[in-house]
């Protein structure tokens, strides 16, 4: 799972069938801090994610099987919306 924040809405006039009902919105990928890192990307929201808010989200055969028919050709999906993060939870590597 990557962390993002919301930045937008992404309106379409046609979707995939297996898309129906569901909203897609575009992510600023984040890291754990909460700091901007690499590009902009779609994906379908499946927790009704409003602008702004900070997410987790899924990419890949886990993003497709996030939605009803696993069939679909979704590479992102948004699976939760990030309350907080406990950073000292979080051990970097070489840490004993």
């Amino acid at each position: 799972m990557y962390f993002a924040r919301v930045v937008g809405t992404v309106v379409c006039s046609t979707r995939v069938p297996a898309w129906t009902g569901q909203r897609t919105l575009l992510l600023q990928p984040t890291d754990v801090e909460g700091n901007d890192q690499g590009r902009w990307l779609v994906a379908v929201d499946l927790v009704s994610a409003a602008q702004g808010q900070r997410v987790f989200y899924v990419r890949g055969r886990e993003a497709a099987n996030a939605l009803a028919d696993p069939d679909n050709p979704a590479d992102a999906a948004i699976v939760g919306i990030v309350d907080e993060v406990r950073a000292s939870a979080w051990a970097t590597p070489g840490d004993a």
